[in-house]
């Protein structure tokens, strides 16, 4: 565990938790497309072209490699729920982020299965929703009907299929989101699948827009 005032990659000290050298390093933007967030140096990629997402537009602070690789696992399976606020600030400041943040009636976090939910202690997309805007967030408008496999065990045509039925918009919020800019908070994406689920059932309970920001993406 990182000593508050030490650099967890570089060791740095005295330094924030992350110390900007690093995120210089390890932080750099590059080219992505608009609409999934891969890497690349079209506004919108050749695969969102030839099938077209229920999201908007997504945007990630980082790629999914090192160091932020272990950053997050500290956050997510060692107790470390603090990581959201410097991961959050990280996310604010990505490429069109604080505008879609600001234009955006209200940040769903995709929510946790009951099961992982006890596994954890909590849920760190909702944490990070809070610290991008708390008055924004809206932990309770998407709700998670069954637990599926982790993403990140299956192969990418299992991803695919994994969360047909897994997300429902509340009854009682469904009226609330109609015509609304929303937009969709998670830590990692990978094949999208999570994030386009979700975008679905939004848009086919009235939402008009929908975009994700997640903190980090996998290679392609």
């Amino acid at each position: 565990m990182h000593l508050p005032s030490q650099c967890a990659i570089c060791k740095a000290w005295p330094s924030h938790a992350i110390c900007s050298a690093c995120v210089g390093a390890f932080g750099q933007p590059v080219p992505r497309c608009q609409r999934c967030a891969a890497e690349s140096s079209l506004q919108i990629c050749s695969a969102c072209l030839q099938t077209p997402s229920a999201l908007n537009a997504c945007w990630t602070a980082m790629a999914y490699v090192w160091p932020w690789t272990s950053l997050i696992a500290e956050f997510k399976f060692q107790d470390q729920a603090s990581w959201a606020s410097h991961f959050a600030l990280l996310m604010q400041n990505a490429p069109f982020a604080a505008d879609a943040i600001e234009q955006a009636n209200a940040l769903i976090p995709i929510p946790l299965s009951f099961q992982r939910l006890a596994e954890r202690g909590y849920n760190q997309s909702l944490l990070l929703s809070q610290k991008l805007s708390l008055q924004k967030t809206h932990p309770h408008s998407l709700m998670r009907m069954r637990h599926t496999p982790a993403q990140s065990t299956l192969p990418r045509p299992e991803r695919l299929t994994n969360l047909n039925g897994a997300f429902a918009v509340a009854p009682l919020m469904a009226a609330k989101l109609r015509g609304q800019r929303v937009m969709l908070i998670d830590d990692v994406m990978t094949s999208g699948a999570t994030l386009e689920a979700a975008a679905r059932v939004l848009k086919q309970a009235g939402a008009s827009h929908v975009c994700a920001l997640v903190f980090a993406r996998t290679p392609a």
